[in-house]
This record gives structure tokens, sequence and C-alpha cells, in this order.
């Protein structure tokens, strides 16, 4: 038995020092060149996003709260919980309509909101922190204001993109956002809205969370 161990622990230390802790850098050349000039990356996104049923409306920074009123009262959509304590969900409230859609502040506990949020509340809206042009993918950033609740829950997501922010990949977006200098427990990259396949392959939307995903693009 001692012989049988000795060997074990033979081979393990020589593959351990074959093996150092340290692993050589890393070589991100092939991703680096990746790269769409700027006029390309957003219709890049949108065609990779609308391929997997990803709808877009299209805006300026003065009249986006105007727009999202105007498709939601278009689509019939009742109520819209958003983030009161962001600056978005500030713009959001300037002049809207009462009469249109009901705004839903998030500014409770969870608990207090489930019953609403998951039986009557339709929409939600959240920001970005941008988007990918290699992949087609939205960045969010889920944060205490803003919870991933807002995204997750209601059957239409509402995400709001900055033309300003579109990266190539996900490696420049980490490194232009300074990531590796603090991050939130919950980084996600959303493409479209939520879709599962039973085994014969049959698409199903909105199981495992929004139906449908829709980008509001401000543009500068």
């Amino acid at each position: 038995m001692s012989e049988t161990r000795n060997s074990i622990l033979t081979k393990l230390r020589k593959t351990r020092d074959a093996h150092p802790l340290t692993p050589p850098a890393s070589d991100f050349a092939p991703i680096e060149a990746k790269q769409w000039a700027e006029e390309e990356r957003l219709p890049r996104i949108r065609r990779l996003m609308e391929a997997v049923h990803t709808e877009f409306l299209d805006a300026t920074e003065a009249d986006w709260p105007a727009v999202l009123r105007e498709f939601l009262a278009h689509e019939g959509v009742g109520s819209l919980i958003y983030a009161p304590a962001t600056d978005t969900g500030k713009r959001l409230v300037e002049g809207w309509d009462a009469s249109s859609t009901a705004l839903i502040p998030y500014d409770r506990p969870l608990e207090d909101l489930k019953p609403r949020l998951f039986d009557t509340i339709e929409a939600g809206l959240t920001t970005t922190r941008g988007a990918i042009a290699e992949t087609g993918s939205l960045i969010l950033w889920p944060t205490a204001e803003e919870p991933r609740t807002l995204s997750l829950v209601p059957h239409i997501h509402i995400a709001l993109l900055r033309a300003d922010a579109l990266y190539d990949t996900f490696l420049q977006a980490m490194r232009d956002q300074g990531w590796a200098q603090a991050m939130p427990t919950n980084v996600l990259l959303v493409s479209g809205p939520s879709k599962t396949a039973d085994i014969e392959q049959t698409l199903a939307y909105g199981v495992h969370g929004p139906k449908r995903l829709v980008v509001l693009v401000v543009h500068p």
C-alpha cells in the first residue's frame, strides 16, 4: 500500500511541476482584431438581435420618453415598472401622461411589490451599459436601485441603449469601462427575449423571462 501511495504522489508532483500555478500571459490578439467601423456597429447589433426576435425603437435624448409612451399606448400596455432613483427614472416621469400607461415605481421591498409584479405589471424599463457588435448583445448592470427583477419578471422588457455606448467586443467593453476595478454580483449579456425549446425543438417565448425585448436606442 505504501509503495502504491508513493507512486501516486510522485506522479502528482511531476504533474504539478510541469504545470506551474502562474499561467502564461493570455493572447487577446484574435479578439482585439475583431473591429467594426463606428457607423457599422449599430446596424450589425440590430441585425443580429432582430434575427432572434428583438424589437427596436429609435429616439433622441429629448424625445425618448414620448417615443416610449406612444409605443406602449399603441401596444395597449397598461403598466410599466421603473427605477425612480435613477437619472433615467427621473427623466421618464417628466411630463408623463397619466391617462396612458401607468408608471409603477420600484420603490419598496420586493415582497410588497410581488403580487402586482407577477400578476398585473406588463412591462419593465431598464438602462444598459452598452451593446456588443460581435455578438449582438446588450450589457445589463443590475444595481440596488435598478434590480434584475425589472428585466426578468414583466412580459415586456424595455432596454434603453445609448448609441454612443457601442463596443466591438466584450473585451473592449470590459476594458473601456474598467470592470476590473469593481463589478456587481450579476452582469448580464442579453441578445433577445426569453426562449426555450422542448425535445421536439419547438420554441416557446417567455417561459423563463420576458416574451418581448424592445431596445430603445437613444441617439445623440
